[in-house]
């Protein structure tokens, strides 16, 4: 069997309905035989990175590895920064690469290259990826590939990259129907789960710190059977907040560096904390940790490291968390917990104390009251994307995100131009669903060559600008220390307008700068036939509106500016 034919029946076989890729020389083997001999959509983007965005996008809605190709050389490195994402946020995905014939590889000549783009390019990934090959010999390709997969997928979710080179690809091989056997899971002792529930029992002042884990290892109705039995209020992180309905009683809020007041009041309140499927970075808990490790915490993470890293005398659940999740529901299935009433009151009198739309009086559009406007009771959109930026603060702090709808970001990563791509991968996972693309103007540049291949699909994307014309989250940190030098965020930056790039791509386009025109533009989004056609909103917001609230850098989660003052600069 020719081996590009092969890998082209590999993926096809383990349920993958989509390709993401630019294509290049090294890889018209691969894309030959998709074509002639799967049903698989080979969508072709205007940026590797673009492609690997679309991947992780894909893999995040799915569960399955998103699938981005690239050819040699730039093709391959291009595709580095979504590999970094989909590592950083445990999103299951395959790169393939192709690479110059063996005979052109420099090997272990004392020059730079011998063939033309020949870049080592499974060097440079390793520290990015759960595992990176470069297939020399044709008949370890099928090894290569279950492999890969099955590492993709495997405990914490993350990218394997594959470099083949390009007489490799056309080689006949010798298939063996090879399988890679799944890991057995881990015991948890039954002494720590009747720990953990005698404390749920007795504590005052629980709650939960749901993070992207559970969506990772596809455990979210585990999670919410959890919360329905122990009846604790759930926190989330950035990644997590489309792990709990908007309108669950249950819910308080989103926590970290720019997270609602009152979550994070909540949070340094707390007497008990169940950590599920979050590493606790300095993003959620800020700088200084000591407030949080002066009560009971419990952080269950399938990665051992990840636990008492930065912050210290947790009680360690090193599982899976489906496995957790479940031994946790067979082991209470004779037990009632009760209602923390005293505790969600109290919350609730912290929410109303703090509401996120009083935080700003900026001139023009407040964006958290854009947020409530444009997601309240909509049903129309399946999956929200936020890049990075003050428009994504903006958005984890006030979108209304229903039970069923995704939300996704770039996380760890925090790469400007994930949401576009990001957005095509999940439409197209979602099957053609609306999807709803926040942006800022600064991201919208990186990547806004893949307008064309929103109409060139057809896709339901709503792209919705948040044009200040700065860098704002930059241009604030240079407000705090640098004395307002806005170099490079608002000196020496523009952007064009939004609205005629749409057009001139085939997009219909509206700019609005007023709050009256909220409804409205929700209509033109979203009313009859529109719902089902791509459209971008262009909203201009005063380049000086900040993003609050915000940890004072140095201080506690619970101090948070502009009420509190840094005491430290940021290090992150």
């Amino acid at each position: 069997m020719k081996a590009s034919d092969f890998i082209a029946s590999f993926l096809e076989k383990k349920g993958i309905q989509t390709v993401f890729e630019l294509s290049g020389g090294m890889i018209t083997h691969i894309l030959d035989s998709l074509y002639q001999t799967t049903k698989i959509k080979i969508v072709t983007m205007h940026h590797e990175q673009s492609a690997a965005f679309a991947a992780e996008g894909y893999g995040r809605i799915t569960g399955l590895p998103g699938v981005a190709m690239a050819t040699s050389g730039p093709g391959a490195t291009n595709l580095l920064t979504g590999i970094g994402s989909c590592f950083f946020d445990s999103t299951p995905a395959i790169f393939i690469t192709g690479q110059v014939n063996r005979h052109e590889q420099k090997g272990d000549r004392e020059i730079r290259q011998l063939g033309f783009q020949e870049t080592d390019i499974v060097t440079m990934a390793k520290p990015i990826t759960k595992a990176s090959f470069l297939v020399n010999e044709p008949n370890d390709l099928e090894d290569i590939l279950e492999q890969a997969f099955y590492l993709a997928c495997e405990g914490r979710p993350g990218p394997v990259l594959i470099d083949i080179p390009m007489d490799v690809q056309r080689t006949q091989i010798e298939v063996k129907n090879t399988i890679y056997n799944v890991k057995e899971d881990t015991a948890i002792p039954e002494q720590i789960l009747d720990q953990l529930i005698e404390d749920i029992k007795n504590a005052e002042r629980p709650l939960i710190l749901a993070g992207r884990g559970i969506k990772a290892s596809q455990s979210q109705e585990l999670f919410d059977q959890f919360v329905s039995k122990t009846k604790v209020p759930v926190i989330t992180t950035l990644l997590g907040l489309d792990t709990i309905s908007f309108d669950d009683p249950l819910r308080v809020g989103f926590i970290g560096s720019y997270g609602n007041r009152w979550a994070n009041i909540a949070f340094g309140e707390s007497d008990l904390v169940i950590v599920l499927g979050s590493r606790l970075d300095i993003r959620q808990t800020g700088a200084d940790t000591k407030f949080i490790e002066n009560r009971r915490i419990y952080h269950i993470d399938c990665e051992a490291g990840e636990i008492n890293n930065r912050v210290k005398n947790c009680i360690a659940i090193v599982s899976e968390l489906g496995t957790f999740l479940q031994r946790f529901t067979n082991h209470t299935s004779s037990i009632q917990f009760d209602q923390h009433n005293n505790w969600l009151r109290h919350i609730n009198d912290l929410r109303l104390q703090w509401p996120d739309e009083k935080e700003l009086e900026p001139k023009g559009i407040n964006p958290n009251k854009f947020m409530h406007a444009l997601s309240k009771g909509n049903n129309f959109a399946k999956a929200y994307l936020a890049d990075v930026g003050s428009h994504q603060m903006w958005a984890a702090q006030s979108l209304e995100i229903l039970k069923g709808q995704h939300f996704l970001t770039s996380g760890g990563m925090g790469a400007m131009g994930f949401s576009l791509p990001a957005g095509i991968g999940a439409c197209i996972a979602l099957e053609k669903q609306p999807v709803v693309v926040l942006v800022g103007d600064g991201c919208m540049q990186i990547n806004i060559q893949e307008l064309q291949t929103i109409v060139r699909n057809n896709l339901p994307i709503k792209i919705v600008v948040l044009n200040n014309r700065t860098l704002g989250m930059i241009r604030q940190f240079q407000d705090s220390y640098f004395e307002s030098r806005y170099q490079s965020t608002y000196w020496g930056y523009d952007a064009p307008d939004f609205s005629k790039v749409a057009m001139a791509y085939g997009i219909d386009a509206l700019t609005i700068s007023d709050e009256s025109e909220f409804d409205s533009a929700n209509q033109w989004l979203w009313e009859g036939e529109n719902a089902m056609k791509p459209k971008l909103l262009q909203l201009m917001i005063d380049p000086h509106t900040n993003t609050y609230p915000k940890i004072a850098f140095g201080k506690p989660i619970t101090e948070m500016e502009p009420f509190s003052k840094p005491i430290e600069m940021e290090g992150t």
